[in-house]
């Protein structure tokens, strides 16, 4: 059995779920998920508690009895805490402003990068650092994906858009000497 897959969900209050035969319904205080059920793969609620099983042992059936499991518990997590992801920008001349709903980036090119976040997604700015935040761990990740994608970090000053606390593994340039 998937270990991931036999744990249970624990189901907090003020969250309340809807168990149908082609989707999950997760509605908290800070909004409402929903996410579609996969064949073979039962959801049950048992009082406090959400137990994903499965048919049978058959390996694409197993693959996915672990993925329901956690897909249901980032929407748990999702509606009571929420997800956030944080974006660093380092470089000269390097700056990002609010415009609107959209972001604003200055990122060394000859024009201004616009960025318009999705809804369902908030963006905060801290000096050179963005916060990205919602209940969709997917939608989250996705949006802070993209903003990176603009300028990724490059090797030999360290230059771009990089995740919080990601190591950027520096090159020491021509001439080969360490700086």
């Amino acid at each position: 059995m998937s270990r991931v897959g036999k744990l249970p969900i624990a189901i907090p209050s003020g969250v309340t779920i809807t168990i149908e035969p082609s989707e999950i319904t997760v509605a908290g205080s800070k909004g409402t998920l929903k996410q579609f059920t996969m064949p073979d793969i039962t959801v049950t609620q048992e009082g406090t508690e959400l137990i994903v099983s499965r048919a049978n042992d058959e390996p694409k059936i197993r693959a996915k009895h672990g993925l329901m499991r956690a897909l249901i518990n980032n929407m748990v997590t999702g509606v009571t805490t929420g997800f956030s992801k944080k974006l660093e920008i380092n470089g000269v001349g390097y700056r990002v402003a609010a415009q609107g709903a959209n972001l604003k980036l200055n990122l060394g090119f000859s024009h201004d990068v616009i960025f318009s976040v999705p809804a369902g997604v908030t963006t905060a700015i801290d000096q050179n650092t963005i916060t990205v935040t919602g209940i969709s761990k997917q939608q989250v990740g996705q949006v802070a994906a993209e903003i990176r994608a603009l300028k990724k970090p490059e090797p030999y000053k360290g230059k771009g858009i990089k995740y919080e606390g990601e190591r950027i593994i520096r090159k020491s340039g021509k001439s080969g000497k360490d700086k």
